[in-house]
């Protein structure tokens, strides 16, 4: 299966890069297409951003029970290609209703990473699958790093250039699934495609009628929205805090992703062999907590990187939050359970940047009782201790 998961894991960093490598030249594009003004690229930027989550939202139960129905090889490949053919679109865009159209489809293939995620649960044993989606939150990584510096030095070809290179990225690794990827999913373990199932609502339903499921997907959902605080603020942190430049910012983006990557890809399979999955997820979220209650008091750049080798432990508790969860759930709706993760996922990108950066915003003005860049860490923090307090009471389920 060493192809196979090779596969998996580009498809999962191609969906992480998904925004990062067009980021960078999304201001330029904005305003070369529409014949607008910075500020007002910012909003349609702003809304743009915001449409492909929603879709992310909407849609990764529709992906993923669709992967339930008729196998994982015909969804991943056929979303790779229209991921493709989107991306070319946004290259030769020339308004902005077809860049609109563009990030709205992007959404709805950027789903796929529920049927990656239900793949690798399919050719996992139940002992296996925590460690095999820690590689999944490894690629993620990847992706978080390749993503803004690739599109950082493919700017300099022109505003184009990141979308032909994310388009060419998809339309080959989708060549590769073709030639490589055997179908994980049994006919006799599918189920009939369901649109009152198929759906972010519709699936919530169905994991409440498992016993202990809905706290631990809650659990998830708090984890997801602290962890986003890092996209959302972090480049206005530093320069509050530490008077980064954008430089910095992206060496600091990058070491901790770097970090990530070692420690879900490689560092995570002896923890969970040692203390088992629900003591590691305890663990991540313990880091979580200590890491966002130590930025307060950082004054100095060192002391970022410094305590860098410690918050990067906390990468450790999601993929052992998804394995208890998949081994919780039959296998005809990995699919469904994976969809439902990733819209939680796509929820909390659309809850955190609006939540976190008005919280930012509010400290550092100059009426605020209190000067306090760190304070959406805080908040993390107190989403972080209502997970820990949910998770910690679940008790498998005889």
């Amino acid at each position: 299966m060493r192809l196979p998961v090779i596969f998996i894991f580009i498809t999962v960093v191609l969906d992480s890069m998904g925004i990062g490598i067009i980021m960078p030249v999304m201001p330029d594009l904005i305003q070369e297409v529409g014949n607008v003004d910075l500020s007002q690229a910012a909003i349609w930027g702003g809304t743009l951003t915001v449409v492909y989550a929603i879709n992310q939202f909407l849609f990764s139960p529709t992906v993923g029970g669709l992967s339930d129905a008729y196998g994982r090889r015909p969804v991943l490949l056929i979303a790779l290609l229209v991921m493709s053919l989107d991306y070319l679109v946004m290259a030769f865009a020339q308004s902005l209703w077809l860049l609109f159209v563009g990030r709205f489809i992007g959404g709805i293939t950027a789903a796929t990473h529920s049927t990656a995620g239900a793949y690798m649960a399919d050719i996992s044993t139940n002992e296996d699958k925590a460690k095999n989606f820690g590689l999944l939150g490894a690629a993620f990584g990847v992706g978080f790093i390749l993503g803004p510096m690739l599109g950082g030095l493919l700017a300099e070809y022109g505003s184009r250039a990141p979308f032909y290179a994310a388009a060419a990225l998809a339309f080959i690794n989708m060549l590769f699934g073709y030639f490589v990827l055997p179908e994980s999913l049994k006919p006799d373990k599918r189920r009939t495609f369901d649109w009152r199932r198929a759906n972010p609502f519709g699936a919530f339903k169905q994991m409440k009628k498992l016993p202990g499921l809905m706290p631990m997907l809650l659990a998830f959902l708090l984890l997801s929205i602290a962890f986003f605080v890092y996209p959302s603020i972090w480049a206005f942190f530093g320069r509050a805090q530490f008077n980064w430049d954008a430089r910095m910012v992206g060496m600091s983006l990058a070491a901790y992703g770097l970090g990530i990557v070692i420690v879900q890809g490689a560092l995570i399979r002896p923890i969970l062999a040692r203390f088992g999955e629900k003591v590691t997820a305890l663990f991540g979220m313990c880091m979580h907590l200590l890491t966002f209650l130590a930025y307060p008091f950082m004054t100095e750049t060192w002391h970022v990187f410094a305590f860098m080798p410690i918050s990067v432990f906390s990468a450790v508790a999601v993929p052992a939050l998804q394995g208890l969860m998949s081994n919780s759930v039959s296998e005809n709706a990995q699919g469904e359970l994976q969809g439902a993760m990733s819209s939680l996922t796509a929820l909390a990108t659309i809850i955190s940047p609006f939540v976190m950066t008005q919280v930012f915003s509010y400290f550092t003005n100059s009426s605020a009782p209190v000067y306090l860049p760190s304070a959406p860490f805080l908040l993390s923090a107190l989403s972080v201790i209502v997970a820990f307090i949910l998770f910690s009471r679940w008790k498998p389920q005889n």
